[in-house]
């Protein structure tokens, strides 16, 4: 106020002295625009935050855009029959809405970041260390909505330059092809690994920032998609050498799923998706776009897709018995249960009597004779990860935007487990590629594997695909990628495996029992691969975002075009099914 005084005198003063009509300009701050705002690292800082806003929006991470890829796995069923139906039986409609909120949500990220990128500029050796850091962050974050993108919708429009939105030729862009939005990934990745600091060297900055660590281990993740395992070998040898940081194991494998400073972006996370605690939220559920209020909730609705419905949650997703009985098929070094499957599927098990929080459900007691299921109705075995159901905090869940667990997108282990397969792809089976799966193993108190134990890479590949990474990393975002890189649809033996993997039982008494495809015709048993037609493995593209845009075209999945000739013509290989011993 007292600035505004000072000014409007001196203009006062001005206008007695001359007898022309000079005007002062005075920027609202509430109200600036592209050409008063982005000019200085603070306001730059200030985007920063809002691109990391908008990865936890609906769309991206905090409910559809996360689950998406979760139900499109062999890991997990859509057991409420309603939200995820589509998704889980890969026949998403070109007419729902819902199939085009992640490309509504990254593409906002995107903008902001594109914003960022403009006003840097290109030459990164004339930047501060704080603008470089700033410019490293909207890289990683850029890359990391393309790279979701990309292995949702196939192709899209690639808009990195903030100019092109002054027209709508530039805003409106035509699809580029998969390659070309994947070469972006790798280039904002790799750029993003040289402009920001580690882990070590950020210090307190560094957590729940994007570190070199965290670009490093997602340009390995973008090299794999496209088969460059030698190079993303290298990369990833580079972070368990420690590179890019010190990234190491937590003990306690459930140290990942909590909330609170304890645990959440620790030793073993490379990246995760922030926020707020229980108890320090906002009240107001707004979903995007709105976002407007200041006591929104900031927290996620993954919970509530995940929590059985008797205890508050909308009971929309429930983990595979293939899942469940694959951590059943292997005890530990004392003959106990895989504790893993503890903060995976929410079961009752005898081996959870005094392990950890035991045999609980949001606080309360289950019982062996009543088994909790995660829908009323069509039953179902529920989901413990990024949920309450084990940590003894609450009660009930409070359904919508209230769930603080930070998302860890990437952890140690998926670095240790991707080296492995790399190696095992580029060498075979070698002592090296053993090594890293051990080191997975012994947290969960396995047997060591042996080189001896796997007659070729054929061998190896399978353990890894159908054994590790499903115990690891079941019900977390990433399956359904994984299936698309290894070519799952593109061979009848690896859809028959789907087939197998993704069949249960709608059913309240018997959840946990095995099931087989050749079951399917009865009246309770479901397959959520029947429904795939080939280029269903990606999402359509909404018809509402084609009709507005003459330039774009559909996907495979629009089009109902097989994908095996590209895959095949590239030179890339489906591993064959074997049995392992």
């Amino acid at each position: 106020m007292k600035l505004y005084k000072l000014s409007f005198a001196l203009f006062l003063g001005a206008c007695t002295l001359t007898s022309c009509g000079d005007k002062l300009d005075l920027i609202n701050p509430n109200q600036q625009t592209t050409g008063t705002f982005g000019n200085t690292a603070d306001d730059l800082e200030e985007s920063v935050i809002a691109a990391y806003n908008h990865i936890r929006m609906e769309g991206t991470y905090a409910r559809v855009g996360y689950n998406i890829d979760v139900c499109r796995g062999d890991e997990v069923w859509n057991s409420s029959q309603v939200w995820y139906l589509p998704f889980d039986d890969l026949n998403e409609p070109i007419t729902d809405e819902i199939g085009q909120w992640s490309w509504r949500d990254w593409y906002y990220t995107i903008n902001v970041c594109n914003f960022i990128t403009s006003k840097v500029g290109d030459d990164n050796s004339v930047l501060s260390e704080k603008l470089k850091r700033i410019k490293g962050q909207a890289q990683f974050i850029r890359g990391l909505a393309y790279y979701n993108l990309v292995n949702y919708y196939q192709t899209l429009p690639l808009i990195t330059s903030y100019e092109d939105y002054s027209s709508l030729d530039g805003l409106y862009g035509v699809n580029n092809t998969y390659d070309e939005v994947l070469d972006q990934v790798e280039k904002d990745f790799s750029e993003a690994m040289t402009l920001l600091p580690s882990r070590d060297e950020g210090g307190e900055w560094a957590k729940g920032r994007a570190t070199c660590g965290a670009a490093a281990g997602y340009y390995a993740r973008t090299l794999m998609q496209r088969h460059k395992f030698s190079e993303a070998l290298a990369v990833l040898e580079d972070i368990i050498n420690k590179k890019y940081g010190t990234y190491k194991l937590m003990a306690n494998y459930g140290d990942n799923f909590r909330e609170g400073p304890a645990y959440e972006n620790n030793d073993e996370s490379l990246f995760e998706v922030q926020y707020l605690d229980n108890g320090s939220q906002g009240v107001d559920d707004e979903w995007t776009p709105v976002n407007t209020s200041p006591n929104a909730t900031q927290g996620h609705a993954i919970e509530s897709n995940f929590c059985p419905g008797n205890y508050g949650g909308w009971a929309d997703l429930s983990a595979s018995p293939w899942l469940y009985n694959l951590f059943k098929e292997e005890r530990t070094k004392e003959g106990k249960l895989d504790p893993r499957l503890y903060w995976t599927i929410g079961t009752w098990e005898a081996d959870w009597e005094g392990f950890e929080n035991g045999n609980v459900c949001y606080t309360q007691e289950m019982s062996p004779t009543e088994p909790v299921v995660t829908n009323n109705i069509n039953g179902g075995l529920p989901i413990a990860k990024w949920t309450n159901m084990r940590t003894n905090v609450v009660s009930t869940v409070v359904t919508g935007l209230h769930c603080g667990i930070n998302l860890r997108l990437m952890r140690y282990s998926d670095v240790l487990l991707r080296a492995a397969e790399c190696e095992n792809e580029v060498h075979g089976v070698t002592d090296k590629a053993i090594e890293w799966i051990n080191q997975v193993r012994r947290r969960a108190n396995l047997n060591d594997l042996k080189k001896s134990d796997f007659a070729d890479e054929h061998e190896l590949f399978e353990q890894i695909a159908n054994v590790e990474r499903p115990k690891e990393f079941g019900c977390e975002y990433g399956r359904g990628n994984d299936l698309i890189r290894w070519g799952f649809f593109y061979s009848a033996d690896r859809v028959a495996q789907l087939k197998e993997h993704g069949t249960f039982r709608k059913t309240k008494t018997d959840p946990k029992s095995p099931v087989s495809y050749s079951e399917v015709n009865g009246d309770d048993v479901k397959c959520s691969y029947d429904n795939w037609l080939p280029g269903h493995e990606f999402l359509p593209i909404y018809q509402g975002t084609l009709n507005a845009n003459p330039k774009l075209k559909g996907n495979s999945a629009n089009d109902g075009t097989d994908n095996s000739a590209d895959f095949f013509a590239r030179g890339w290989k489906v591993r064959p099914v074997v049995n392992l011993k």
